[in-house]
């Protein structure tokens, strides 16, 4: 069996930090060390070059003047003068077969002066370093009227000096790195603090307090972004919490009483012998309840369902004024018993289709007209409109009845939520109807809404349009009255 590879953890923000700067540091410091050392270098050989050109053109003088087979003596004389207060300087003239002519160098650099190439004149490039019985010379050799000409001078103390110099610049570069590291480990942990005074907060986040804040005020610029997207989550967390919990809540209060309707219809049967048709009203009064409590599991099944972000949506192009006329199809019967009107209002050359889950959409259609036929008194007319605005398409379901409540507006979409608790054992639903259209309309990216004014109560609710034109026959799609009808799911109370 293969062993799964282990994983390394990855550095800590400091260890990054800290290892980037210090070798940065390292390098800038060394690099600044080798160009000193470097350039003071260089001012020496510049010196030295100088003096050397000096006694250069000082000893082709002495030679240019001089007569051939003239006193040998005052020859040397005048090369002795030439170089005349130039101290520290070696130098040699060498004849055509290289004897000395005159020569101020010690022996070893006169035998280096004989088998080095001479060049036609004196530059920095045509300087040689010579190192001769732990001495170094810097110097070159030329030729000068028909002589070869030896200058030099010792570089010993130049190099002791550099040498002092590179040791004391990379020791200064060693301890200028320990304290920038240093210097950076301070500034990363004083960096952190805030960091780490976040950590402790969000550890303070339990389900008991959930309404733990931070402060982007309290925290640096680069950090405050970070505390709004916490913030946030909590908003998040702790509104689905109270959901969940109300939810909960609310499920359990809604089947309890089923059940204690159930358990008490069937004490007062078993309490003494009954008829037939006694026994028999009791089973169809339990009936009704179970049937009630089956409606309120599927709708909360469904509304799970929606929510949940692994559901696949069966996206596709939804005409929806055919898909009212449909849900006009279904509601026929009902609002025949009711003496409530169903009416569409057309728009002129069509809305364009929505984009979603055809299925879920007749849905959420059908719950709202549904809410209207049981909130419209008879003699009166449920209206639906189709609206296209910008991207998107709103259906707006119209019913005329007593004014809501504004206080109640802002929850009407919430779960198990009825503005008369009276009306709860009245009808049949459990308040789950407005709900699942909500759930409906966020599962597709859309929203709802409900207002109420001059005796008009409208719920809308918006969907995102497709990219498509409207065909011009899409008021006289199928599924007029008359039609083929579909089974459209339905929550009897919204």
């Amino acid at each position: 069996m293969p062993t799964e590879p282990v994983r390394r953890r990855p550095w800590s923000l400091a260890l990054r930090i800290t290892l980037v700067v210090s070798l940065t540091m390292s390098a800038v410091f060394a690099a600044s060390a080798w160009l000193v050392s470097r350039s003071i270098e260089g001012h020496f050989e510049e010196l030295d070059f100088g003096e050397l050109q000096a006694v250069t053109d000082s000893l082709g003088q002495a030679l240019a003047v001089a007569e051939p087979g003239g006193d040998a003596a005052a020859h040397r004389e005048r090369l002795a003068q030439a170089v005349a207060g130039h101290h520290g300087v070696y130098f040699a003239v060498l004849d055509g077969r290289d004897r000395p002519v005159y020569a101020r160098a010690p022996e070893a650099l006169l035998d280096a002066a004989r088998h080095a190439d001479p060049a036609r004149r004196l530059a920095p490039e045509h300087l040689t370093v010579w190192t001769l019985d732990a001495d170094t010379y810097r110097g070159g050799v030329v030729t000068v009227a028909d002589h070869r000409v030896l200058v030099a001078v010792s570089t010993d103390a130049h190099e002791h000096y550099l040498a002092r110099l590179r040791q004391g610049l990379w020791w200064g570069a060693l301890a200028a790195t320990v304290l920038a590291v240093l210097a950076v480990c301070i500034a990363v942990r004083w960096g952190h603090a805030p960091i780490r005074r976040i950590g402790a907060s969000m550890r303070g986040v339990t389900s008991d307090h959930l309404d733990l804040r931070l402060d982007p005020a309290s925290v640096p610029p680069e950090l405050a972004p970070l505390v709004t997207s916490f913030n946030t989550m909590l908003d998040q967390l702790q509104s689905s919490f109270e959901r969940l919990s109300h939810f909960s809540a609310d499920i359990a209060h809604e089947l309890r009483t089923p059940v204690t309707n159930l358990m008490t219809q069937t004490q007062v049967a078993l309490s003494k012998d009954r008829s037939l048709a006694a026994y028999r009203e009791v089973l169809y009064t339990g009936l009704d309840e179970m049937d009630r409590m089956r409606k309120m599991i599927g709708d909360m099944l469904f509304l799970a369902q929606t929510e949940s972000p692994r559901r696949r949506l069966q996206i596709t192009e939804v005409r929806l004024d055919a898909e009212v006329r449909a849900v006009f199809d279904y509601f026929e019967a009902l609002s025949e018993e009711a003496g409530v009107g169903l009416r569409l209002n057309p728009v002129h050359g069509g809305v364009p289709p929505a984009t979603g889950d055809r299925g879920m959409l007749q849905r959420a259609i059908s719950n709202l007209v549904g809410n209207a036929l049981h909130h419209t008194a008879r003699g009166d007319t449920v209206v639906v409109r189709l609206r296209a605005e910008g991207g998107s398409v709103r259906v707006v379901v119209e019913n005329p009845g007593t004014a809501i409540d504004p206080a109640h507006l802002p929850h009407l979409f919430d779960r198990f939520y009825r503005v008369d608790p009276a009306r709860h054992r009245e009808g049949e639903g459990a308040g789950l109807g407005l709900a699942i259209v909500k759930a409906i309309a966020e599962a597709h990216g859309g929203t709802v809404g409900v207002s109420s004014s001059d005796g008009v109560n409208r719920f809308w609710l918006r969907l995102p349009a497709a990219a498509t034109a409207p065909s011009p026959h899409i008021l006289s799609a199928p599924g007029a009255r008359g039609g083929a009808r579909r089974a459209i799911p339905h929550d009897s109370e919204a």
